[in-house]
């Protein structure tokens, strides 16, 4: 290509660019790009420099052909805001990907001290759940187990978070719904957690013994507890219902790190996987440049 022919498809692609995102300000119409491969999820503040309006950064990730979207936050927004959410996910053909079931209850040893008050809070929290799901269409939800305590027998505190996890797959199962436990890295992020290593997230997943308890694996903790990814996905593999990702170091894009995504995307979609990819990390680079960036990092590694 020559100077001149680089110049025009460079203002061609700029224009492009710009119409896109001015349609997505609109909610007009908007020409979207090839789909991923796999429902890669962004989550708010991802694509902020192209679209200020919340639910305008849903539609500008669609016209980038993400096809899913994730939002930790959710039970704590307005009924108005999720009936909002709800209806441009579903005029944009989009699936919905977690929220978080127990927020207040995450961060302590609210499930592995067995007490009644701690059960009956978190059977609260997944009957909001419900609730929130139905009006999000959301299938899966994220719970977190909370903290260890340093003076009793692990497998006394195993015990507890089985007998929790139970009451409140009683609540979710017959809606249809899951919660996924995520495994937190205790290295990096999260020390103290009781849920560290996907081995034990599917041996507690198998003792709870519900279509409601599946395990969330996050690929970014993951790699930092214990590597050997493709394997510990296949092993857990009857007891995975949902992926988050990030890159290490920095849990940013898949390119900016150690682990080939690449590889890793492929093998998932290979066995079958049809739910969401949470997209659960940062940018490398910030502005416009950096959401750019991270758009082509997806493109790069759905390449199979």
């Amino acid at each position: 290509m020559d100077r001149r022919e680089f110049i025009a498809s460079s203002v061609v692609a700029g224009a492009a660019a710009v119409t896109a995102s001015s349609a997505a300000g609109s909610g007009g119409s908007r020409s979207s790009a090839e789909p991923f491969k796999l429902k890669y999820a962004p989550h708010f503040g991802m694509f902020g420099n192209h679209a200020e309006d919340r639910l305008d950064q849903i539609r500008y990730a669609a016209d980038q052909g993400f096809t899913a979207w994730e939002h930790n936050g959710m039970a704590g927004e307005s009924v108005e805001f999720q009936d909002q959410f709800a209806r441009v996910m579903d005029k944009l053909g989009m699936t919905m990907g977690v929220f978080v079931v127990n927020p207040s209850t995450a961060w302590g040893p609210n499930f592995v001290k067995g007490e009644a008050a701690a059960r009956e809070q978190f059977g609260k929290d997944c009957q909001n759940a419900v609730e929130v799901a139905k009006r999000v269409n959301a299938t899966w939800m994220t719970v977190v187990p909370g903290t260890t305590i340093n003076n009793r027998e692990m497998g006394y505190q195993t015990g507890s978070v089985i007998d929790q996890l139970r009451a409140g797959a009683e609540v979710l199962e017959p809606h249809g719904l899951a919660m996924v436990l995520e495994p937190l890295n205790p290295w990096r992020d999260h020390p103290g957690m009781f849920l560290t290593k996907i081995p034990q997230a599917y041996e507690v997943c198998r003792a709870v013994n519900s279509p409601a308890c599946k395990i969330l694996f996050d690929i970014y903790h993951q790699q930092i507890t214990e590597g050997n990814l493709i394997p510990n996905i296949d092993l857990a593999w009857s007891e995975t219902a949902y992926f988050q990702v990030g890159d290490n170091p920095g849990r940013r894009e898949p390119g900016t790190g150690e682990i080939n995504y690449r590889n890793v995307f492929r093998h998932i979609h290979s066995k079958g996987f049809t739910g969401v990819v949470g997209m659960e990390h940062g940018k490398s680079i910030g502005g416009s440049e950096g959401e750019d960036a991270l758009v082509n990092a997806y493109r790069a590694s759905d390449q199979f």
